[in-house]
C-alpha cells in the first residue's frame, strides 16, 4: 500500500493521535478488523463485532504488528482516535485512492456470481495493466474500504465487489470508491425478503451505474430485462453481454461436457475466438462474459480475453468447487450461499455431470427470502423432483422440511431424509454416500453446509480424521 503517517492518517479520517510515540510513524500495510490478520505496519479498525468489542483486541493487535490502532477511544496503546471508526475507514480509504489518481474503480454488483466474476476479472485485466480486487468477497461498507487500503502506485485497476442490503447502500459504496466502470450482473431473488421484490433489488442495484461519469463505462447482462433497463439510468456509455444477438459482447455454440464445464465461441467487436472453461456450471458462462466485457470495453484484444478466461482458475472456495475422492465419489460444494436462481443452476451443472452416476443433493435452508421463504423452497424440492437426483437431504428447520415435502410428494422413488443442521447432514451422508455418487452440497452461508462438504471431499465422514 501508498507509505502513510500517522499523522496524515488522523488527518484523512479527522482524527486525534493518542499514546502515539512518533508521529511520523508510517502505515506501511493495509488496515484489518481482524486482529488476527494483522499485517507487520497496518492498521487495526476497532469495529464493534457481533459477539464483542474489537477495542479489547487493540493491544494484542499492536503486539502482532500494527503501527496504531484506529479507535473510538484511547485504548492504551497508538491510536487515532475518531468519533466513528466505521466513517474514518471510508474517508481513509477514500483518501488512499486520492492519492493513486491512476487507478480506475471497477465496481460490480448482481444478486449472484459476483465473487465468481470478480476473480475471473482480477485473472483477465493484468493484460492491460497491475489489478487488484476485492479479497474473498468483502464487498460492503467494512469490507470494500478495507480492499481499497491495499493500492499502491503501481495498480492501473481496482475492482470492487458492491453489495447491499437494501436501497442507498450501493450509493454509500460509491461515494467511498467513485466507479469508472459499473458492471451489473443480474438482478435475481437474493435477499429478496429485505428489499421486497424484485425491483426493488433492481433500483438498488442501479445505483452503481447512476454513479458514473459521462466518460464512463457501464456494462449490462442483455439477457436480464431488469439489468438493461437500467441503460436509461446512467450517463456513460453502455455495452452489454448476454447470449441475445444484439448483445456486444456474446456467447454462441455454449456447451457443457461431462465435468459440467463450460466452452463458447466469444463473438465481440467483430472478432470471434474460443473459450473453454475450467470452472464448472453453465453460469460461467455469464460470469465469463462479464469479465471480457469488461477487458473488452477497456480495450483489450477479444484473442487474448478468451486465452486469459480459459486460463482461468477456481479462486474462492465453495462455489461449485469440485473434489473427486479416491473412492471414486465426486463432492461438488456449491455451498458458500443459496438463493432459488443459483439452486436451479446447480441442478443444471448435476445434470451435465451425471453420466448415469448415482447422485445425492445435500441441501440447506435458503435465507432472507421474507414471505415467499416456504414458496420458494417448495420449488425448489419440485426441482429436484423433476432433476436426475436420487437422494436429498434437506438440511434445517421448517423450510427445509417443506423443500423435502415438495420433493417427496412429486418424485414418491426419491429418497427423502431430513437432518437438522450440518452435523446431522454429514452423519446421514455416511451412510448414504456409496463408491462413485456424485454429491451436490448447497445451502445459504449460515447453514454451514461448506464445513460439511469440506468433511466428505477429504474422507473426513465420522470426525476421526482424514484419508
Amino acid at each position: 500500500m501508498i507509505p502513510l503517517s500517522l499523522e496524515a492518517v488522523a488527518a484523512a479520517v479527522g482524527g486525534r493521535l493518542c499514546d502515539v510515540p512518533d508521529p511520523s510513524t508510517l502505515m506501511t500495510a493495509p488496515a484489518a478488523v481482524d486482529s488476527r490478520a494483522v499485517q507487520p505496519g497496518g492498521l487495526f479498525a476497532a469495529l464493534p463485532g457481533e459477539h464483542t468489542d474489537g477495542h479489547t483486541f487493540a493491544a494484542g493487535a499492536v503486539q502482532a504488528g500494527a503501527v496504531a490502532v484506529l479507535a473510538a477511544r484511547p485504548v492504551g496503546v497508538p491510536a487515532v482516535v475518531v468519533d466513528d471508526v466505521l466513517d474514518a475507514l471510508a474517508a481513509l480509504a477514500r483518501s488512499v485512492l486520492t492519492a493513486v489518481p491512476q487507478a480506475m474503480v471497477i465496481g460490480l454488483t448482481g444478486s449472484a456470481g459476483k465473487t465468481s466474476t470478480k476473480d475471473l476479472i482480477a485473472q483477465v485485466l493484468p493484460e492491460l495493466g497491475e489489478t487488484i480486487a476485492t479479497v474473498q468477497s468483502f464487498n460492503g461498507e467494512i469490507g470494500m474500504p478495507l480492499t481499497v487500503t491495499h493500492l499502491d502506485q503501481g495498480v492501473r485497476y481496482l475492482v470492487l465487489e458492491m453489495g447491499a442490503r437494501g436501497i442507498g447502500h450501493i450509493a454509500h459504496l460509491t461515494r467511498i470508491a467513485p466507479p469508472t466502470v459499473g458492471l451489473v450482473l443480474n438482478v435475481g431473488t437474493a435477499h429478496v425478503g429485505e428489499f421486497g421484490g424484485r425491483e426493488q433489488i433492481a433500483q438498488a442495484k442501479g445505483e452503481l451505474v447512476e454513479a458514473l461519469p459521462a466518460h464512463g463505462l457501464a456494462i449490462l447482462n442483455a439477457d436480464d430485462p431488469l439489468v438493461a433497463a437500467m441503460a436509461s439510468r446512467t450517463r456513460a456509455r453502455v455495452l452489454t453481454f448476454g447470449t441475445k444477438t444484439d448483445s456486444d459482447v456474446r456467447a454462441v455454440d455454449v456447451a457443457l461436457d461431462t465435468s459440467g464445464r463450460a466452452s463458447f465461441t466469444l463473438t465481440a467487436a467483430g472478432a470471434q475466438a474460443r473459450v473453454d472453461l475450467t470452472l464448472h456450471g453453465a453460469h460461467q458462462v455469464s460470469n465469463a462474459l462479464a469479465a471480457a466485457a469488461v477487458a473488452i470495453g477497456l480495450g483489450a484484444d477479444v484473442d487474448k480475453t478468451a486465452a486469459a478466461l480459459s486460463r482461468a482458475v477456481l479462486v474462492a472456495s465453495g462455489r461449485m468447487e469440485v473434489t473427486d475422492r479416491p473412492d471414486g465419489v465426486r463432492i461438488i460444494n456449491d455451498a458458500f450461499n443459496a438463493n432459488p436462481d443459483s439452486m436451479k443452476a446447480a441442478f443444471t451443472t448435476l445434470e451435465a455431470m451425471t453420466g448415469g452416476r448415482r447422485t445425492i443433493a445435500i441441501m440447506g435452508e435458503m435465507k432472507e427470502l421474507g414471505d415467499s421463504g416456504s414458496e420458494e423452497h417448495r420449488h425448489v424440492g419440485r426441482l429436484v423432483a423433476a432433476a436426475s437426483i436420487h437422494v436429498l437431504i434437506a438440511v434445517g428447520g421448517d423450510d427445509a422440511c417443506a423443500m423435502a415435502a415438495a420433493a417427496q410428494q412429486d418424485n414418491p422413488q426419491l429418497n427423502v431424509v431430513h437432518a437438522r443442521d450440518r452435523d446431522h447432514a454429514l452423519t446421514l451422508a455416511r451412510h448414504l454416500i456409496q463408491p462413485g455418487d456424485i454429491v451436490l452440497v448447497k445451502g445459504s452461508h449460515s447453514v454451514e453446509l461448506e464445513h460439511t462438504a469440506q468433511r466428505m471431499a477429504r474422507l473426513d465422514m465420522a470426525g476421526g480424521g482424514s484419508l
